[in-house]
């Protein structure tokens, strides 16, 4: 900046000199001063450039950030919905391959109830044989007769078992229909689940994002709003949200039915006489008891231009004492806020 400036000043003098040879001597002291203004506007305007184009710098790579951000969490997103919707694939093929394997299995079981009433029937036959031959042999004459017997009843029998094999195959499939129903059913609400999970995780998401952009846009404007200060913004918040009087309420709540002493904020009576000034007087009634109480129960100071109107009381009091018929002292006081030499409110205690 320096060798900017000596270079504007050498160059200044020289045009100077070449352009008024003449005046050279005469106008040397105000050339001098008027050089050196022209010195000064160029380097403020250089100076004012360059923080420019540093801002500018700042706020582009600000932006550069946050454009990374956000494709970073689409990014993270979207992996995430592909790894729901794997997941998804992967219930579906199980559930198939469940389907695949039951139908087999009571195919299988249908395979072997159907084998074992052949069988059953093979042996029927046979026994039937065996005894026919004996009877044969035994009674000739009741042979044919004893014969049918068993015919029927061999017939029979068979008749009753296949039927019973029919039913039990058709209870076993009907089982199955209900089974992979039921398997259906189960995975489609599952899915419906797992879509409208995903789908609340979303809007959850992005309504988050939303909100945390509004509440950082609000908390800055107001610190702008009160020039950086982040107490100031502290003690607004706290006063907006309504914290001193939930801190006042709870105090209240815990010394109930104690009988503690209670102070009473009054005005001197005036009525409406004040006309508009009635409004500021009542804020400047309100704001020294209120910042009084949160002291003394928190700690917490209250904030320069609030402290001023505490301040201004000029703390003069007057007690009398009253004894009352169980002999107890009781003190009525009197403080006067002043402000500008005009008493704006007043306080009795007792």
């Amino acid at each position: 900046m320096t060798n900017y400036k000596q270079i504007v000043a050498v160059s200044t003098e020289r045009t100077r000199k070449y352009l008024f040879p003449c005046t050279f001597y005469t106008f040397d002291s105000s050339s001098a001063k008027e050089r050196e203004g022209h010195t000064k506007q160029n380097a403020a305007k250089v100076n004012a450039e360059t923080r420019i184009y540093e801002k500018q710098r700042e706020g582009e790579s600000l932006k550069q950030e946050v454009k990374v951000s956000t494709e970073v969490k689409i990014f993270e997103n979207q992996r995430t919905a592909e790894v729901a919707q794997a997941n998804a694939d992967l219930a579906m093929k199980k559930a198939a391959w469940e389907k695949d394997t039951r139908l087999k299995q009571v195919e299988a079981e249908k395979a072997v109830a159907l084998r074992d009433a052949e069988l059953q029937m093979e042996v029927e036959k046979k026994n039937a044989m065996r005894q026919t031959e004996k009877l044969k042999a035994d009674i000739l004459s009741k042979a044919v007769v004893d014969y049918e017997m068993k015919v029927q009843e061999a017939n029979r029998d068979l008749y009753q078992k296949q039927k019973a094999a029919e039913a039990m195959l058709y209870e076993q499939e009907r089982a199955a229909d209900a089974r992979r129903a039921a398997a259906e059913a189960a995975f489609f609400a599952r899915q419906r689940e797992v879509e409208a999970e995903l789908y609340s995780k979303q809007k959850e998401a992005e309504g988050l994002v939303a909100l945390g952009k509004a509440q950082s846009q609000y908390l800055t404007s107001l610190l702008d709003a009160l020039g950086g200060n982040y107490f100031a913004l502290r003690d607004y918040l706290m006063i907006n949200k309504g914290m001193y009087q939930e801190i006042a309420r709870i105090n209240a709540d815990g010394i109930k039915g104690l009988q503690p002493k209670i102070s009473v904020w009054n005005t001197n009576g005036q009525g409406d006489e004040g006309g508009a000034m009635n409004e500021v007087a009542e804020f400047y009634r309100k704001v020294p008891p209120l910042m009084t109480i949160v002291q003394d129960q928190t700690g917490i100071q209250p904030i320069q231009w609030m402290a001023g109107f505490s301040n201004n009381f000029d703390g003069r009091s007057t007690a009398n004492a009253i004894t009352d018929n169980d002999g107890h002292t009781q003190s009525d006081r009197h403080l006067s806020a002043v402000v500008d030499g005009n008493v704006i409110a007043k306080v009795s205690e007792e």
